[in-house]
Formats: structure tokens, C-alpha cells, sequence
């Protein structure tokens, strides 16, 4: 998802493997994600979006200083959906804190590790254990 105020910014889906920036766009106050090629197109996350960082998570709160965080991994998600008007988005962290995606730093760099199943429930078709392929995913212990 892309936060509410970005209603007038190009937007496209992440894809897995893809690494994005963080930036604020041009005729908003708000930061989120772009794609390094593309910085005036937001790339919107679905929640549960898991995110390697290049380096520990900057953010502020519109102070002069930034406060890190020392974790590189987290997860995309919402905060307090049912209060309008206000940033929703959201990067949580393995011990459980999260940050507002539009207090995070510009120009850090993410890849986009794995992406949630949105399969519509009654899609699966269930398939014989003899024909089932092996999964060979390695998920991170994020929360």
C-alpha cells in the first residue's frame, strides 16, 4: 500500500528482489519508497513485505538529530488504520518497534526479500504429498 497522502504520485507494486530508496516526493512532505531508476514513481508495499536494509534503519521526527535503529531486517505493515488522516505505513522490527515510513531517512536502500501470499482463499489446489515440491525458502526471524 502507498500512504494516504501520496494520492497524487505515480505508484506501482514492489517486486521481490528489487532494490528501492527511501525519498520524499516532489510536491508532498511525505517519504516512502521509490524505485533508485525511478524516484518520482512510489513503489507500494503490501503488509508483510519483508525488507533487507543495506545498513541500520535511520529515521527522525522531524528533529536535527536521527536515531538509528540496529537492525537491518523488518516488515512492512499498518499502524492505527481506523485513525483517518494520518501516516499508516509503517516498518516493524524484529524486537517489535516500528517506525513510520515517513520518518525514515532518505536515500537508504532496501531489497525487497519476499513479498505476502494474496492468493484468494479457495484458489489452492491441493496437491498429492508425492507431487508437492520441496520449499526451499529461507525466512528471517522477523517478529
Amino acid at each position: 500500500m502507498c500512504d494516504y497522502s501520496l494520492h497524487a504520485v505515480a505508484t506501482r507494486p514492489a517486486q521481490v528482489g528489487e532494490t528501492i530508496v527511501t525519498t520524499t516526493f516532489r510536491g508532498t512532505s511525505t517519504r516512502g519508497f521509490a524505485s533508485e531508476a525511478d524516484l518520482s514513481v512510489a513503489v507500494c508495499l503490501l503488509p508483510g513485505t519483508e525488507l533487507a536494509f543495506a545498513d541500520n534503519v535511520r529515521y527522525d521526527n522531524r528533529w536535527i538529530w536521527t536515531r538509528t535503529i540496529n537492525s537491518r531486517v523488518g516488515k512492512f505493515g499498518k499502524v492505527d488504520p481506523h485513525i483517518p488522516d494520518r501516516h499508516h505505513d509503517a516498518i516493524e522490527f524484529p524486537d517489535g518497534k516500528y517506525v513510520l515510513v515517513t520518518q525514515l531517512v532518505e536515500c537508504q536502500r532496501a531489497t525487497v526479500l519476499q513479498l505476502p501470499v494474496t492468493q484468494p482463499v479457495g484458489e489452492h489446489k491441493p496437491q498429492v504429498a508425492a507431487d508437492r515440491p520441496q520449499p526451499t525458502v529461507t525466512r528471517l526471524p522477523i517478529g
